[in-house]
């Protein structure tokens, strides 16, 4: 079952939305592939530290942070890419690693991708590393309210992946 906390939300924002069960898989690329959802639109959250506050980076699963870009945006604030042990309580009702893309649930600032914001769709890990939720971006981005901005890069090709893009987050 998805983190109670994410699915409690959804229903109560009257949000619809599709759970998508898998077998174990622990990168979105591995997510993306088990379920046939373009890596484009299988979303990775990855946790970063601005100064000394933590934060979500959430991109398509076949992208990679560009810290130079976000070095960029944040100006003097040190931009790092935070450890396990830094985020690991943030998130109680979820599994190391599986953490939704709704900071706005554990005080978090999130910062979305351009490149997954233009999308219709958007799926991400559910809170455990066997269920994905599938929604329309636009009741995420109503939802969450993210930072869009360009600080991503195509990471590695997925293969037969429609989606694919090379170079910058454009």
């Amino acid at each position: 079952m998805p983190a109670k906390k994410l699915k409690t939300y959804l229903d109560d924002n009257q949000v619809r939305y599709v759970t998508i069960k898998h077998s174990s898989a622990y990168t979105a690329q591995e997510i993306a592939a088990k379920t046939h959802i373009s890596g484009k639109e299988v979303a990775k959250t990855v946790m970063i530290k601005v100064d000394r506050n933590l934060a979500m980076c959430v991109l398509p699963a076949s992208y990679k942070v560009n810290f130079d870009l976000l070095q960029e945006v944040f100006g003097k604030e040190k931009v790092a890419l935070a450890t396990e042990e830094e985020f690991k309580y943030f998130f109680p009702d979820c599994e190391v690693g599986a953490m939704p893309p709704f900071g706005n649930l554990y005080d978090l600032d999130v910062y979305v991708a351009q490149t997954l914001a233009e999308d219709d769709m958007i799926a991400f890990n559910a809170g455990n590393h066997t269920e994905m939720i599938q929604m329309k971006y636009e009741d995420f981005n109503r939802l969450v309210q993210p930072h869009v901005f360009r600080f991503s890069q195509k990471e590695v090709a997925i293969p037969g992946d429609p989606s694919e893009r090379w170079g910058m987050d454009y």
